[in-house]
């Protein structure tokens, strides 16, 4: 979900800058030491591992099947490798309750002095969430199904974190349209270039082999160059998925109401700027909204 919207709908567009926005609270989910040092804690075992059993653990003590369905794009071997061995170190619901009590002890720290405007966009995220949808959409369902929690930086997290599961499923559901698998996907995001297949060694768990093979299969349905950049219908392809997701993503934002969609997205420009200052996120996630 990292390329472009290309969608002239507002409401659309409203739903694409939200969730940029939101995406820089949920994420320090996987790159706030903080959090690490709690997976560790509890037993989990390298930051595979505990990202897998982070994400995964609202559907319970699940194997690698569904971890593969629902995750997509990432190789199915890596997902092997820790699940379900991960329930051998901490039940979900043990993973689930470190999981919260880190990123709110992270986000209470980045927003010190800021309680008055966490207050206000925690409610109005919750409510946001509450309107997103969760039929056919499992990630989402599991997740909205927890109990909220009470802080109210760990609420407007855990909203953050429900709304990007239900935009996620939404646009795992465009690239099976697209006819695009879970390693196609991420080489029609910017074509197929050395940067991005080491990212996708190191984080997803391709090999060589894999991404010749799905490099091969793009260039001959056309959507690649023989040097991996895209071709005019790679481009038009992926700008069909984007829009195609937000689009799907708008009505929740649009039941929510234009002026409490604006006055989330002034309060969140505050927000992500201390917690992008320090230093742990990727910019990959904090270049779309910091300043």
């Amino acid at each position: 979900m990292s390329a472009q919207a290309a969608s002239d709908d507002p409401s659309a567009t409203t739903a694409r800058r939200l969730w940029e926005r939101l995406e820089v609270a949920h994420t320090v989910t996987y790159f706030a030491p903080e959090v690490a040092e709690a997976h560790r804690e509890v037993g989990l075992r390298g930051r595979t591992m505990a990202y897998t059993a982070a994400r995964i653990a609202p559907l319970g003590p699940v194997g690698p099947a569904l971890a593969v369905a629902t995750f997509y794009g990432f190789a199915p071997r890596v997902l092997q490798r820790v699940l379900p061995d991960a329930w051998g170190f901490a039940a979900p619901g043990e993973v689930l309750e470190a999981t919260v009590a880190a990123v709110a002890r992270v986000l209470d720290g980045a927003w010190q002095g800021l309680e008055p405007t966490v207050v206000e966009a925690a409610e109005l995220a919750r409510e946001a969430a509450e309107r997103h949808p969760v039929v056919g959409r499992p990630l989402a369902a599991a997740r909205s199904a927890l109990p909220w929690p009470s802080a109210p930086a760990a609420q407007l997290w855990e909203a953050a974190t429900r709304i990007r599961e239900s935009r996620g499923d939404g646009h795992l559901a465009c690239l099976v349209q697209a006819d695009l698998d879970g390693v196609e996907c991420h080489l029609t995001v910017v074509g197929d270039h050395p940067r991005v297949r080491e990212q996708l060694v190191q984080l997803r768990g391709w090999t060589s082999e894999d991404l010749d093979a799905a490099a091969l299969r793009l260039r001959e349905r056309g959507l690649l160059e023989s040097d991996g950049s895209m071709t005019e219908a790679g481009r038009a392809l992926r700008a069909r998925i984007e829009t195609r997701t937000d689009e799907l993503a708008a009505a929740p934002w649009e039941r929510l109401g234009w002026d409490a969609a604006q006055r989330l997205h002034t309060l969140l420009d505050t927000l992500v700027q201390p917690i992008a200052a320090a230093g742990f996120l990727p910019s990959v996630v904090t270049r779309r909204v910091t300043v």
